[in-house]
């Protein structure tokens, strides 16, 4: 009879191989990793002997995030994205940790496993924060980091990005399929996709479809609104945290080349932060995009693409 960990690895199969939104040249494949089943997100690389990325996404979201950029990037570094414990393909955390740390070390044990590094390393929102700590944590797995909206302490908050803060509150996983009941997959994605994006005209038909079809799966899942809850549940605890715990010293103990990419019209994290961000990060260089939003990767991408490549052709220092 197969063991509790096989029969993960097997439903992460299925999960992976069924998963909306995998574009032509794309590859998911699943691997194990201490604790836990992690979904990776390959682009084929169109030259030979590339640098390696790593692309983490954020709150709710998935691999997917990261296609478009892959796509422009892959004759400038080898890229694979990773799904977090209990998001897009890979299966919840064997010990249910949805901290900050706790997807840190889905990203750090992939990195150690998977014996790439070190890294270019990326991260949106959550996945921001969440890569920040590991490149404080482990700068030996990084090369260069871009974080693109990260998620680090802004107070007091904007009040768009509240109602996402409290989805981490008491009961808000038996709550909240009650309250999203009465409307369907396709309208809360493209009501998710509008707050995500600074123009929601610019959402594609194929991004508004892969979307609505990987939420219509995800919330079939037993685990979906529990790993939504707990970690948006596990920012916000990250965001109280103080000394050197704190998000904000942790960056400042970030002292590889840093990309800072923010959107003028993100309702979810203000461009406003991003004086701070680069006086925190050792070697920053900020780039920002007045129109976008929240997901400039995805928005924007081929911006966000050439900011990188420029950043990259000339990294250190401040900009």
């Amino acid at each position: 009879m197969p063991s509790t960990e096989e029969q993960r690895v097997e439903a992460a199969l299925a999960a992976a191989e069924g998963w909306p939104g995998v574009r032509a040249g794309e590859t998911i494949r699943t691997v194990s990793r201490p604790g836990m089943t992690l979904a990776v997100r390959r682009r084929a690389a169109t030259v030979d002997g590339l640098e390696p990325a790593l692309f983490v996404h954020g709150l709710g979201g998935s691999s997917r995030n990261w296609s478009a950029l892959m796509e422009l990037l892959a004759g400038d570094v080898e890229c694979e994205a990773l799904d977090l414990p209990g998001f897009g393909a890979s299966p919840p955390p064997e010990n249910g940790d949805y901290s900050i740390y706790g997807h840190a070390r889905a990203v750090l044990r992939e990195l150690e496993s998977a014996g790439r590094g070190p890294v270019h390393l990326f991260g949106n929102s959550l996945g921001g924060a969440v890569v920040t700590r590991v490149a404080a944590l482990r700068p030996d797995l990084v090369r260069s980091l871009t974080l693109v909206s990260p998620a680090l302490p802004e107070l007091p908050p904007q009040c768009s990005a509240l109602p996402t803060a409290l989805l981490g509150g008491p009961g808000m996983s038996r709550l909240l399929p009650r309250l999203t009941r009465a409307s369907s997959p396709g309208q809360r994605a493209r009501d998710v996709l509008s707050l995500c994006y600074g123009d929601p005209s610019r959402i594609t038909p194929e991004e508004f479809s892969a979307a609505k079809a990987e939420l219509e799966r995800r919330q079939s899942l037993p685990y979906f609104w529990d790993s939504l809850t707990r970690s948006a549940r596990g920012l916000v605890n990250a965001y109280t945290l103080g000394g050197q715990q704190s998000l904000w010293r942790q960056a400042e103990r970030v002292m590889m080349p840093t990309l800072l990419v923010y959107g003028g019209r993100d309702r979810l994290v203000s461009h406003r932060v991003a004086g701070r961000a680069c006086r925190a990060f050792g070697a920053a260089r900020l780039v920002l995009l007045p129109d976008a939003g929240h997901v400039a990767m995805m928005e924007y991408p081929e911006l966000v693409a050439d900011a990188f490549r420029e950043f990259r052709a000339t990294p250190t220092g401040r900009g």
